[in-house]
């Protein structure tokens, strides 16, 4: 089960997040010296890490999905490389979008899975080895930078433009996974997703610190078939809003909006919830591509939901089409320097 983020995580520095700050201090300073300090482990391919500065989605897997894109295009072999975060798995797998469920290796990886070679691991270095051994020339990690397990040729940090990194606290004070000047200090690029002032800050520090900066949006590409109906949308991401933001933007007018937690698994009574809901006001249900592949994996009236809802499938667009071809040739030639100094 995983736990929903406190509110206050994204509200204005308060008495709870002062409460926690002796906490936070410490877990920041066990962060930072072990982005400091780990011995990372070398592979033999140019690695490109997508990360992002807080718990919580961000845009990581659009970002990765972009770049596996373009390698592609390029005549590369991608491989993506996934801790499998609300699956089952205990040691390195290569994933079968044919065959396995997002409850045995995680929503996020089945999705990667439909594009390029996929991994799943508890252990990065097993995993970035087994992706190796299975041909990969490219790996592209969706998560794993705070851990610090490999030699990143690219580390990628991804903030939502809207709601930036909450009270920009750590960790159990609010949602920042290491001390901002850390994690910006450690990686290569920063990635802006949306519109909006609320990660303004991190551009600031970003552009301080000369790291590129780089805009991106989300751009629906099936929207104009819901348009002029009444839906009810729901996701399970980490934030929800963003997904319902992205609707409306689109044109997609909204009956109803239903929130859960990251990565949740949605429980027999909120599944009846969700169909006597749109069946008694007639309304279209709708939600994110990781939130289907998750029903996928269900029984029942799960797959009674699955069979009644649509998705709206999007794309991450860069507003430079060149960047992600850009982030591949940084993370090559990074790779070339690596193996020479080895």
């Amino acid at each position: 089960m995983v736990s929903e983020a406190p509110p206050f995580w994204w509200q204005p520095p308060g008495v709870q997040a002062a409460l926690l700050s002796p906490f936070a201090w410490v877990y920041g300073r066990v962060a930072r010296r072990i982005m400091d300090h780990r011995v990372r482990s070398n592979v033999p391919v140019p690695v490109i890490c997508v990360g992002n500065f807080t718990v919580g989605g961000s845009g990581k897997t659009p970002t990765a999905l972009a770049l596996a894109e373009t390698a592609i295009a390029r005549g590369l072999k991608p491989g993506f490389l996934s801790r499998g975060y609300g699956g089952g798995m205990r040691h390195a797998t290569v994933v079968d979008p044919l065959r396995d469920t997002a409850r045995l290796v995680g929503d996020e990886p089945m999705l990667l899975a439909a594009k390029a070679l996929t991994v799943v691991s508890p252990n990065r270095v097993e995993g970035a080895e087994l992706l190796v051994r299975e041909g990969a020339d490219l790996i592209i990690m969706d998560d794993g930078f705070q851990s610090a397990r490999l030699v990143f040729d690219q580390a990628l940090l991804v903030v939502d433009a809207r709601r930036g990194i909450g009270n920009g606290r750590v960790f159990p004070a609010g949602p920042v996974r290491a001390p901002v000047i850390d994690q910006i200090r450690h990686g290569h690029a920063l990635i802006v997703v949306g519109e909006g002032d609320g990660a303004d800050p991190i551009i600031r520090l970003a552009a301080r610190a000369a790291k590129p900066i780089h805009l991106a949006r989300f751009q629906p590409l099936n929207a104009a078939r819901f348009r002029d109906r009444n839906c009810l949308a729901f996701a399970a991401i980490g934030d929800p809003d963003k997904f319902f933001a992205t609707l409306e933007d689109a044109g997609i007018r909204l009956a109803q909006r239903r929130g859960f937690p990251d990565h949740h698994h949605f429980s027999s009574d909120e599944i009846e919830d969700l169909l006597a809901q749109a069946e008694l006001y007639g309304l279209d249900l709708i939600t994110t591509s990781k939130d289907y592949v998750r029903l996928q994996s269900g029984h029942g009236r799960a797959l009674d939901l699955l069979a009644k809802t649509a998705v709206l499938e999007i794309e991450l667009v860069f507003d430079s089409p060149n960047v992600p071809g850009a982030i591949i040739d940084a993370a090559i030639a990074a790779f070339k320097r690596r193996q020479v100094g080895a």
